[in-house]
């Protein structure tokens, strides 16, 4: 048995305001799938005084429209929705995933130079679905591939985080992206993980790990 191991708009919009043209990609508008690509306002009035501290000064800046909360969410197995409909283009959602950034206060949002919008997170915005080995000047390097088929190098910026799964009394292991984004690795990859897993002696204690770019990354503590 083993365990986890701790590690703008110048002035407020009006009633009767309507949002204009959006400026995050024209061929958004074009999409069938997607009839408004962003609302004014979603069903939660997000208030300026609530916006954690970068991304009020965002908002602030009168070249950005704040646009509230938006009907968009990504589901806990990376899917991305509208109004309830799957998004099924992976070129919309790859354009989406260069716009996306997770604020101080752990929320989402799309933003561009023009425009900010708020979306919904059910767990990680993206999932690691493939763990790529290889070796460079004899060191070993692990290499994960995202959903939006983006490459992640676990090293000292791109981290593992290993969190509880109470699902099935296991693990979800999670990869830093870029600034606070994570992927989720797919089951088939924490498959593959365990499988490359090393055992070492951390602090008096026998844990269970991976090496990649010179590091040694904890997956969970073995118990005897």
């Amino acid at each position: 048995m083993w365990r986890i191991v701790s590690n703008r708009y110048p002035q407020r919009p009006q009633p009767g305001w309507k949002m204009p043209k959006s400026k995050i990609g024209d061929d958004l508008l074009d999409n069938p799938e997607l009839p408004k690509p962003l609302a004014p306002a979603g069903s939660k009035q997000l208030a300026m005084k609530d916006l954690a501290p970068d991304m009020a000064k965002l908002a602030s800046n009168s070249r950005v429209v704040f646009c509230g909360d938006i009907d968009m969410r990504i589901d806990a197995t990376g899917k991305w929705y509208f109004k309830g409909s799957l998004i099924t283009r992976p070129s919309m959602i790859r354009l989406f995933a260069t716009i996306l950034r997770c604020d101080d206060h752990g929320q989402f949002w799309l933003t561009t130079p023009v425009e900010m919008t708020r979306i919904t997170v059910d767990d990680a915005p993206f999932m690691a679905v493939e763990l790529i080995t290889s070796v460079e000047n004899e060191t070993p390097v692990i290499t994960f591939r995202t959903n939006v088929d983006t490459l992640v190098r676990l090293d000292d910026d791109h981290a593992l985080r290993i969190a509880a799964d109470p699902a099935n009394h296991g693990i979800k292991p999670y990869i830093v992206v870029r600034d606070r984004l994570e992927a989720l690795l797919e089951r088939s990859v924490v498959y593959h993980l365990v499988d490359l897993a090393e055992q070492s002696e951390i602090n008096g204690e026998t844990v269970l790990g991976i090496w990649s770019c010179g590091r040694f990354f904890p997956i969970g503590a073995i118990e005897t």
